[in-house]
């Protein structure tokens, strides 16, 4: 089975903060994508009216989310005036402490939850050592 780890963020948009979130959002990706080599994926959406946002992130193993949340965790408060946090989907098996982690991500950004989805089988096709 694989050790990869995908998770995904879901937020409402706070009413006439989009641009601002935009902005803080371009930021913070600019900042992962600097900081962070070993990430696989770090992506932002938004759904066509502008009221929701999803951010998807895929890492190799435990250790590169917990990586992630140690390095780009101070960032997160820069965003938090411009959504309300509903859930976070973790999609892999983070282990106990990042599970921790990510609840109070989820506090500090929001009211929402932490769902951790178990694998049932599956591949991936690309190079976890890149």
């Amino acid at each position: 089975m694989t050790k990869h780890i995908v998770y995904v963020d879901r937020s409402n948009v706070r009413p006439g903060k989009l641009e601002e979130l935009k902005v803080g959002m371009k930021a913070l990706v600019d900042f992962v994508e600097v900081n962070e080599p070993q990430i696989i994926t770090y992506n932002v959406f938004f759904n066509s009216d502008g009221t929701q946002m999803s951010v998807v992130n895929a890492h190799t193993d435990r250790a590169s989310l917990a990586f992630h949340l140690k390095v780009a965790g101070p960032e997160f408060p820069k965003v938090a005036e411009f959504i309300d946090l509903l859930a976070i989907d973790v999609y892999g098996d983070p282990g106990p402490d990042l599970v921790e982690q990510l609840r109070q991500k989820a506090q500090m950004l929001g009211s929402g939850t932490v769902n951790v989805h178990d694998m049932h089988g599956g591949f991936a096709r690309f190079d976890s050592k890149a």
